[in-house]
């Protein structure tokens, strides 16, 4: 493998990179399931079941005490062909269509996780459906949140292709069911996992967030009560200005250039607003399920310049690299405080656990959309988006530890 030269964090603008992540996370406005026709778990993080026995089919799993996130990228001799693609699979949004629009290589899909002292087993569409027989299970968070969800939703379309059955016209709230194994899944959009909304201010040269750093999002919070998992990420908007209040108060803010406004890291409202929201999950009313919490998913990979200024993510097949910069600062705040929400959940009899997917994706700059997300003639303002992940793509192994965290 060729070794890692990091980018300094500093060269990618922050400031700027919130503009690329606005366009992109921002919810989609189209139908969310267009047809595209063409081509530990602890805190310790180490992996123990969390799901109920109520599985009959045999599954391969991985042995008792393998830490599934710890590992390296290996080629995959097998030959194994990818799980799906963009003709078997209709839940593939266009900027992760990299089949679509012409990616040359599939190299990047010929590689497998290999956990330290142990193999992870490809995912068993059957056997995941089968483990969640008559079961629910709900994904809150940004757009990779969303992508999360698709590439579960992908996979399963081995099996079969669910039912949308959401009450609500809102795209960013929906639900499907998977009729032959009673299983509902759903997404529900809430990219900073607490209340917040846009500002009537400006910061001189774009928009502003007010984030209510102490009080849940109302707008899913209620709705997961009765949901066996739900899988909480969040992280790229953090890197938004924005405006933190504090028991209705302003308190301070991050890039506002308001006078007289202190001004505070992003890493800080980061770790509030998960400490807000994971405290909320763990005393509310009504859940008795599992809360899942994925770590980062990297925001490294630009490499050669900035997001606009011919920064890209070109590699072809995974790298060596450490955890660093905003990943690390966001990562090590996410881990610290579910480790807190943890013990208090468990005080409670509610279950939390570690999805830490982030010291295996910071390896696979390859796995993102680049420019294969729209047409090359096409101007778009991130032109190269090396944030989201390519769909099939390294962001399927996600769905691969989530199996083995579900398995009795």
């Amino acid at each position: 493998m060729q070794k890692l030269r990091l980018v300094n964090p500093t060269v990618v603008s922050l400031a700027g990179l919130a503009i690329v992540l606005f366009i992109f996370t921002t919810p989609y406005r189209h139908s969310f399931f267009d047809t595209y026709g063409v081509v530990s778990t602890s805190s310790s993080g180490s992996g123990r079941p969390i799901a109920a026995k109520n599985s009959t089919r045999a599954v391969a799993r991985v042995p008792k005490g393998c830490d599934i996130f710890r590992g390296e990228w290996v080629p995959d001799d097998g030959g194994a062909v990818p799980y799906y693609t963009n003709r078997s699979c209709p839940y593939i949004q266009e900027h992760q269509n990299c089949m679509k629009y012409g990616r040359p290589d599939l190299g990047f899909l010929k590689w497998r996780w290999r956990p330290s002292g142990c193999d992870l087993p490809r995912f068993d569409a059957a056997g995941f459906l089968d483990a969640v027989r008559g079961r629910s299970m709900a994904f809150v968070g940004d757009s990779l949140a969303r992508n999360h969800m698709q590439s579960l939703m992908c996979l399963l379309s081995k099996v079969e292709y669910p039912k949308d059955v959401s009450t609500t016209q809102n795209q960013e709230f929906r639900t499907l069911h998977y009729a032959s194994h009673n299983f509902t899944v759903s997404v529900f959009w809430s990219p900073f996992l607490i209340k917040a909304n846009l500002s009537d201010s400006d910061n001189g040269g774009g928009q502003l967030w007010n984030l209510y750093l102490d009080e849940p999002d109302d707008a899913w919070l209620p709705l997961v009560a009765g949901y066996d998992y739900v899988v909480i990420s969040a992280a790229t908007w953090f890197t938004r200005p924005s405006l933190f209040y504090e028991s209705g108060r302003l308190v301070a803010c991050y890039y506002c250039l308001v006078p007289e406004v202190p001004q505070l890291t992003l890493r800080y409202s980061l770790r509030v607003a998960h400490r807000t929201a994971l405290r909320a999950v763990a005393s509310l009313p009504g859940f008795n399920g599992t809360a899942i919490v994925r770590t980062v998913s990297p925001m490294s990979h630009f490499e050669g310049g900035e997001w606009d200024k011919g920064g890209d993510c070109r590699r072809t097949r995974p790298y060596e690299a450490r955890v660093a910069g905003l990943d690390l600062d966001f990562y090590t705040a996410q881990v610290e405080e579910f480790e807190a929400a943890e013990k208090a959940a468990r005080e409670r009899g509610v279950r939390m656990a570690l999805m830490d997917t982030t010291a295996a994706m910071v390896l696979r700059p390859d796995g993102h959309p680049s420019r294969y997300g729209h047409w090359a003639h096409e101007n778009v303002t991130l032109y190269n988006d090396c944030v989201h992940w390519c769909l099939p793509g390294p962001i399927d192994v996600w769905n691969e530890m989530l199996l083995q965290m579900l398995l009795p």
